[in-house]
């Protein structure tokens, strides 16, 4: 830390009690009392440094034998005057960065200019603060110190020096020293007083986050003022994020609990200051959430997801919450499902976790999600249904297995009511869901949770599931689900025998193509006369028949637990017969009765009437 020693004489000042007391041999003359502390002093050492200080030794009646001055508004307390009488008597004291800017405040305050002798306070004060302003560390403390006479450094610009000089250090690292010796000693001659020794120029700083820590001791007004100046020097919003983040995870405890019970581990910061209250740590997330910058992605979504829990127990103000809901939702596709589990703290309270938050989030993710395809390409949209569902790793994919998931989680609770349950899981659009097991399954839980639940309101819940995008598994599940409601099993059933049926005729297709490919092959080697016989294609034939075949027994299986399920269920035989769909008996032992479906080709046009039928169902 820089240092500098002002004055010759040795020390002569000595605390009795609250009293400072002067051994020059001479009875003191005057008393200066500031506060509760005391200093016995001589009048002509004092006025011939100060103005102030000689107005009101005029003002003071001579009749008393000593003169009491009352100077309880002085900046920087009996500290800063204590060194002002020693510099007054000439007795050696030593400036430092904690301690200039109090003693410069006083000076001000008691006029100790150039006219009341040369090289006076302000002047070797003033000086020594622009060394200061040249090391990182120094300007920091100064900076700290500013709080403590925040009205008179306002006014004399220390504070915006101390921060201005911050700034441009973390924007120039080049401009960054450290000073490494205290041991200093200048005189109050102004000729050697920039004499300066021990002073290391090179910077010890690496990576861009070396700043983090430090100015991570300030309070949040100067803190603030800082990040708003950086932003000013067109700082990379990246870096004013991570500063934030850094800032914010240090001093509110409440961020730093969740996200530590989160991880299984303790907080890897060692703060030394005291526990904010409740109405300190609401201030400070209020105030580092309106310093993010608005870039989208610019601050880690787990981070938000942690402010908003803490927002929301801490209850900071709707636009604070509303604010956070907006940069979350732009970059929902990031966030964990942990995260995502937001407890309900509201006055209601009818649900375990707040659905209605993430509702809000996910409508502005596809607020978001709507501008950039339309920005991108009108055809995104109208290609994704196309095909039937969106890429696996795209945004909207990545969102709709999130929220199929967070719906399963909340399912069990019996407080979630259908429309808000409904109006959560139709906000994504179907090509959004590359499979409908993750909804399947949601809605099967809701289902066994809400067994209250009318026919008609498990018939609406069921229509968000796409029958045709549920997996072999899912189906499987599904055809065999008391819960779901009669006209769904006949659906899900329905298309994996089309599925089927589709699957056998592309096999076959494929067997034809095989044996051209055979008969070409086998024409080649007549025609070839190098001797080498090309691969034989018979076994790949062979193993695509026995696939077939497999098939085929799936087919009937299927058929015959559809046949037991009309046997047990009347009411089947009427709704099958309204679908116009015929069910085949159960095959009899009689292999003439029963022959295999591999003589007879089935092309694609069969299948028609089958879609018309799916229409139908639906």
């Amino acid at each position: 830390m820089a240092s500098m020693k002002l004055g010759s004489k040795s020390e002569m000042f000595y605390l009795y009690g609250q009293s400072w007391l002067c051994s020059t041999g001479l009875p003191s003359d005057v008393i200066i009392e500031i506060g509760d502390t005391s200093f016995h002093l001589h009048k002509f050492p004092l006025i011939s440094r100060s103005k102030v200080l000689e107005s009101m030794m005029k003002e003071i009646s001579s009749e008393h034998e000593k003169s009491v001055l009352e100077l309880h508004d002085l900046p920087g307390g009996a500290k800063a005057f204590l060194l002002v009488a020693k510099f007054c008597y000439g007795v050696k004291m030593e400036l430092t960065a904690p301690n200039v800017v109090g003693l410069r405040c006083a000076a001000e305050h008691l006029q100790m200019t150039e006219n009341y002798g040369e090289g006076n306070l302000i002047t070797q004060t003033e000086h020594f603060l622009n060394h200061v302003f040249s090391y990182w560390t120094d300007t920091l403390e100064a900076l700290k110190t500013c709080e403590e006479v925040l009205p008179f450094a306002e006014e004399l610009h220390i504070t915006s020096r101390s921060i201005h000089s911050l700034v441009l250090k973390v924007a120039d690292q080049s401009l960054v020293s450290f000073p490494v010796s205290t041991s200093q000693s200048v005189t109050q001659s102004p000729d050697d007083a920039e004499v300066w020794n021990g002073i290391s120029l090179t910077p010890k700083t690496s990576g861009e986050d070396w700043w983090f820590e430090d100015v991570s001791s300030l309070s949040l007004p100067l803190y603030k003022r800082f990040m708003q100046g950086a932003s000013a020097r067109q700082m990379k919003p990246k870096r004013i994020a991570e500063s934030l983040v850094y800032y914010a995870k240090k001093h509110i405890p409440l961020l730093r609990s969740q996200a530590s019970s989160q991880n299984g581990n303790s907080s890897s910061f060692k703060s030394t200051i005291s526990t904010p209250s409740e109405a300190d740590q609401r201030n400070l997330i209020e105030e580092i959430v309106e310093l993010l910058p608005n870039e989208k992605g610019i601050a880690p979504t787990k981070f938000l997801l942690g402010c908003l829990r803490t927002a929301m127990a801490l209850y900071a103000s709707s636009s604070c919450c509303a604010n956070l809901e907006k940069r979350i939702g732009a970059q929902l596709d990031e966030a964990d499902l942990e995260d995502l589990l937001i407890p309900n703290i509201g006055y209601s309270m009818e649900t375990l976790h707040d659905i209605d938050c993430v509702q809000r989030m996910l409508d502005y993710f596809m607020i978001v999600e709507h501008d950039v395809i339309d920005s991108t390409s009108n055809d995104i949209e109208e290609e994704g249904r196309i095909v039937g569902c969106s890429q696996p790793e795209s945004p909207m994919a990545k969102v709709a297995n999130l929220i199929d998931s967070y719906l399963a989680e909340v399912a069990p609770d019996v407080n979630v009511k259908l429309p808000k349950f409904q109006s959560l899981a139709a906000v994504l659009p179907d090509y959004a869901r590359t499979l409908d097991d993750g909804i399947y399954r949601a809605i099967d839980i809701y289902l066994k949770s809400h067994q209250w639940l009318t026919d008609s309101e498990k018939e609406q819940i069921c229509r968000l599931i796409n029958c045709q995008k549920l997996s072999l598994e899912a189906s499987t599940h599904a055809a065999q689900n008391e819960r779901l409601p009669l006209r769904v099993v006949v659906q899900v059933l329905f298309f994996e025998q089309l599925k089927l049926r589709t699957s056998v005729a592309g096999w076959f297709f494929a067997s034809d193509s095989v044996e051209n490919t055979q008969n070409l092959s086998a024409n080649l080697g007549l025609i070839r006369n190098d001797g080498n016989t090309p691969p034989n294609p018979v076994l790949a034939l062979d193993n695509m028949k026995e696939r077939v075949a497999e098939l085929e027994k799936e087919c009937l299986s299927m058929k015959q637990d559809l046949e037991k399920m009309m046997k047990s269920k009347g009411s089947w035989n009427m709704l099958l017969k309204k679908l116009g769909c015929k069910l085949v008996p159960k095959p009899s032992s009689n292999p003439k009765v029963s022959k295999p479906c591999r003589k007879s080709k089935i092309s694609p046009a069969s299948t028609t009437p089958m879609e018309e039928k799916a229409m139908e169902v639906n």
